[in-house]
């Protein structure tokens, strides 16, 4: 029942490791079917090389397992959070990359230098809050996910495809699974130039506004105009 949407978890899951973002059993990669009411998600703790699309863990958006032999990803409940809160998203990944888990561990947003992160979003990387203790004793993957929600209260979850867990790592976000493994892999290239851009000059200044506002419209405004337009298909 669930085939189509299990492949394609299974497919993006793998395209973490091919993008090296993660390690070992390290990272997952969710999608929602909205139609349906259900979240398929990487379960927890099996190889990457050893998984199948039969492997994958179907839920409902209550976190009520629909399908399959194993334990859900131990993020399962951020994703169900993210997916509740924002409408608009199709697909959730999470990794422990190198750069910008650096940004997370020492709690620092990734700031705005180049146009290369102007294409992924209008401002710096934000970072959560620290969690408090009540709320990584109590539910803390379900936590993890208000703190992201809490960081975007002034923030559109659509242009800032990504954000940093204070202490913990990166999760992104798209239209689909593939999409959010996308966004976490520009996410990770631009944090690694941002620091490598730091130690070649501390000093470093952020991009202008005008510059910034020109990149990322011209790839996601109204009048964006990267890449080929679609044709219209004659009826």
């Amino acid at each position: 029942m669930y085939e189509e949407l299990k492949k394609t978890v299974w497919q993006a899951n793998l395209q973490l490791v091919n993008y090296g973002l993660v390690i070992l059993t390290f990272g997952n990669v969710s999608q929602v079917d909205r139609e349906k009411g259900v979240m398929a998600i990487k379960p927890s703790g099996i190889d990457y090389q050893q998984m199948s699309p039969e492997d994958m863990v179907v839920l409902s958006l209550d976190g009520q397992v629909v399908e399959g032999k194993w334990r859900p990803s131990s993020d399962t409940s951020t994703h169900l959070y993210l997916y509740r809160a924002w409408p608009t998203i199709g697909g959730i990944a999470h990794a422990h990359s190198d750069f910008a888990t650096s940004f997370a561990q020492a709690g620092v947003e990734i700031p705005m230098l180049g146009t290369t992160q102007a294409d992924f979003c209008p401002g710096a990387v934000p970072v959560t809050r620290e969690l408090t203790e009540e709320e990584v004793e109590g539910d803390y993957e379900l936590n993890t996910g208000k703190v992201i929600v809490e960081r975007f209260e002034h923030l559109d979850a659509v242009h800032f495809p990504a954000c940093l867990v204070n202490g913990h790592g990166p999760f992104a976000w798209g239209k689909s699974a593939v999409a959010a493994v996308d966004n976490l892999l520009h996410l990770e290239k631009i944090a690694g130039m941002a620091l490598l851009t730091r130690l070649v000059k501390p000093e470093t200044s952020e991009l202008k506004d005008y510059l910034i506002k020109k990149h990322f419209e011209r790839k996601h405004g109204p009048k964006a105009y990267y890449g080929q337009r679609k044709e219209k298909k004659n009826v």
